[in-house]
């Protein structure tokens, strides 16, 4: 398999191409793409067997039924991280081994309880972040594996993209 052809499965949507800073708009389009995301895996997901959902998208990648799990976990990851932002003063972030993550014995179950949290978790996330101020999205974490301070508005970006970065994955294993 060439490089360009790893690549292309591992970023079927291309790499996050994060800004300096985003205004307003650029917001409220980042923040409806991750209002839209549970939707959107919810009916590609429908049109996955079983066969496909344990099928990786790409040799050595994650199985649909696992990308489906991580989705969730990951998700759940950056909302704790947004309330930490907003209560606490530049916290460090607790990191978490995705890798490991994807292999505890609930993500061989059924995807749908994924989907079913990530519907619920976007709800109060999206809820959440239509009524952060400019000042709020300012607020910054440390993430303590890259020593970086993060901006709220850089995670909005970055999880919208992380959202169809997955369902990229999805649509891979579907052969859409």
């Amino acid at each position: 398999m060439s490089n360009d052809h790893d690549e292309a499965l591992r970023y079927p949507i291309g790499k996050l191409q994060a800004k300096e800073g985003y205004n307003a708009e650029e917001i409220r389009t980042l923040i409806g793409t991750i209002e839209a995301a549970p939707a959107r895996i919810e009916a590609l997901a429908a049109t996955l067997n079983s066969k496909q959902l344990d099928t990786p998208y790409r040799p050595g990648g994650w199985t649909a039924r696992q990308v489906i799990h991580h989705l969730a976990d990951s998700h759940m990851n950056a909302y704790i991280r947004l309330k930490w932002t907003l209560t606490e003063a530049s916290p460090t972030i607790k990191a978490y081994d995705e890798k490991a993550w994807a292999e505890t014995p609930e993500v061989k179950g059924d995807p749908q309880v994924s989907i079913a949290l990530l519907k619920t978790l976007h709800a109060k996330w999206v809820t959440l972040l239509h009524q952060l101020t400019a000042q709020d999205l300012k607020k910054q974490f440390l993430h303590p594996e890259t020593g970086k301070h993060v901006l709220i508005e850089r995670q909005i970006a970055t999880y919208a993209w992380h959202g169809e970065h997955h369902l990229g994955h999805l649509r891979i294993v579907a052969g859409k």
